[in-house]
């Protein structure tokens, strides 16, 4: 009798498991929370309060509960999906990567490189993340077209934005929150950081075009096997890209363009450009107009363009619920009262630490930190103001508790399965959780010994 298979569960079976193990903590760790000025905690005022243990009501109710956190998010998602199925109607997508991969002619690699660099510059600048989970139906395509697998176009975005947030230089989001707790400016440690971001992104973009060649000389070795994932561009039939599906790629171009402007801080940055503000509301307007725009230049009747945008909605929904239920892991916490307490934790044990010593454990402590809270702007909001004041007694400056916290909520969130944007990118290019583990798990070290380098020496100079 043939033994069967261990088969990875589904990514709502995992985060449901999470669910239920957080649920589980809230009856095991103490209750407890800071004295709070608005909405920063204020070190030294830990104190325990009555416990609020999670049963099987509030584990049933916390997907919906993150849901409707993550909601702006969520309604993103949705539009993005529909705005592409009304795109990829108009057969523009798939002339256009033809012509793309034709005029490349063998040399697609290079792509790899140049899109990181794009990417990761996004990354370190403007803390880029959740928006790019619009570009995965666009470019994983891209890449199985070329002869590649669905994780050569995910570690595109992924590690290429992923690596520049690990080394934010002025990521206004994250960084900037943190430095605003710490006490200092957001200049101060950026040299540090600028030198980590071209380190890491290096090792980011030598690491996904090894991987690539492997798999397009030997499709065998692929993690997942070469054409994996639902959305893909078939090269096989030839589509003419004509003057019509021009104009529509020019636009499907131009709306990425404008929402990458729109969502940039530029007078955060130092910049004399017109800000916009936009964030998701916006964004999610900005791809149902566009959607409407294209569906008209394509001649798509009324009816048509209504059913093929809502159909493109339904594509994406899965990724949508996935992003919600990550969401409900920090909600459970939050209403279990067990944050503040596993923070208390962390103060505790930074107590007394020499400068080197203070900042590796505060890097390490940071790394469970982000998968339980993996929004970086509300770690630093949470966190920053505890560890800035105990590392000025350990001799280490603000700067530096920052570029800690910034590398370990960086380097976690491209691997953590409580990150909303990591379990998004696969279940769009359909790769199971396991699978980016095993492809993954070598980058994540190197760049855990690296940042412990840095940190050494930034501890030592400092």
């Amino acid at each position: 009798m043939q033994k069967s298979k261990f088969h990875m569960p589904t990514a709502y079976t995992i985060l449901f498991l999470l669910i239920v193990l957080v649920a589980l903590s809230t009856w095991l760790i103490p209750a407890g929370s800071y004295d709070y000025a608005g909405d920063v905690p204020t070190a030294g005022t830990y104190h325990t309060v009555d416990p609020s243990p999670q049963g099987a009501g509030a584990v049933l109710k916390a997907a919906f509960s993150g849901f409707y956190d993550a909601v702006d998010v969520c309604v993103f998602i949705l539009m993005v999906g529909g705005f592409l199925g009304v795109v990829m109607k108009t057969g523009a997508v798939d002339a256009g990567v033809g012509r793309i991969i034709q005029r490349l002619g063998g040399r697609e690699k290079w792509l790899i490189p140049i899109l990181m660099l794009a990417f990761g510059l996004g990354g370190t600048t403007y803390g880029m993340w959740e928006e790019t989970m619009a570009f995965y139906p666009l470019l994983i395509p891209v890449f199985l077209a070329a002869g590649y697998d669905a994780v050569v176009g995910i570690s595109v975005i992924l590690l290429g934005a992923g690596a520049g947030i690990i080394g934010s230089t002025v990521n206004p989001f994250a960084t900037g929150i943190a430095a605003g707790f710490a006490g200092v400016s957001l200049g101060e440690g950026i040299l540090l950081r600028a030198l980590q971001w071209v380190v890491f992104e290096s090792a980011a973009i030598w690491y996904v075009m090894a991987y690539a060649a492997r798999v397009k000389k030997n499709p065998a070795r692929s993690v997942v096997g070469v054409g994996a994932g639902k959305i893909q561009a078939n090269m096989e039939e030839t589509v003419e890209f004509t003057p019509r599906r021009k104009v529509i790629m020019a636009l499907f171009t131009l709306t990425f363009l404008v929402m990458i402007y729109g969502v940039i801080p530029f007078d955060e940055m130092g910049l004399p450009l017109p800000v916009l503000g936009w964030w998701f509301p916006e964004l999610s307007a900005l791809f149902l107009a566009a959607g409407v725009v294209i569906g008209l230049i394509d001649r798509q009747r009324e009816d048509e363009i209504a059913e093929t945008f809502v159909a493109g909605c339904a594509d994406l929904l899965g990724v949508a619920l996935i992003i919600g239920i990550s969401r409900g892991i920090t909600v459970l916490m939050n209403d279990g009262q067990i944050t503040d307490t596993i923070l208390h934790w962390g103060e505790t044990a930074l107590t007394g630490a020499g400068p080197v010593s203070f900042v590796l454990l505060v890097y390490l402590i940071y790394l469970p930190l982000t998968i339980l809270i993996p929004s970086s702007s509300g770690l630093a909001t949470l966190s920053v103001p505890i560890m800035a004041p105990l590392g000025r007694f350990a001799g280490v400056g603000g700067d530096l508790v920052v570029t800690a916290f910034q590398s370990a909520s960086g380097l976690v969130n491209i691997i953590t399965p409580t990150a909303a944007v990591v379990m998004g990118a696969l279940a769009l290019g359909h790769v199971p959780y396991d699978r980016w583990v095993k492809y993954v798990w070598k980058l994540i070290l190197y760049f855990l010994l690296l940042t412990i380098v840095f940190l050494t020496v930034g501890a030592v100079i400092g």
